[in-house]
């Protein structure tokens, strides 16, 4: 059983910044491919980011040079930078992970969902 649990979403002003934290217990960030997905109202689930067991990262068009995703093995624990916030991004933000591999396609299609996934943390630009 693994257990993630998003913090750091709120309220910005367009043009504003956010760090998401995604603190993982059951396993280990390190042996997982560990990512970022969301979801607006009445919009299908779209992938962000994600980050391989290796360090490897790959983004949705839509976030690339904006966003930046990481990890921290000794905090057990998984983040995305979010700079250049747009009201686009405005959605629920859910942290995933799975030991198998699981991909984020340029165009935010998730081909294979994870395995496991938080609960979510808001995150909410202005105009």
């Amino acid at each position: 059983q693994v257990e993630l649990v998003e913090s750091g979403g709120g309220s910005v002003q367009a043009g504003g910044s956010l760090r998401l934290s995604c603190a993982a217990s059951g396993d280990t960030v390190n042996d997982n491919y560990m990512g970022w997905f969301r979801q607006a109202p009445g919009k299908e689930r779209e992938g962000v980011a994600l980050i391989s067991d290796i360090g490897r990262t790959t983004y949705a068009d839509s976030v690339k040079g904006r966003f930046t995703i990481s990890k921290d093995n000794a905090k057990n624990t998984l983040y995305l930078q979010m700079n250049s916030l747009k009201p686009d991004d405005t959605a629920m933000y859910y942290c995933a992970a799975d030991r198998t591999l699981w991909a984020v396609r340029p165009d935010g299609r998730i081909p294979i969902m994870p395995a496991w996934w938080g609960q979510g943390t808001q995150v909410t630009v202005s105009s």
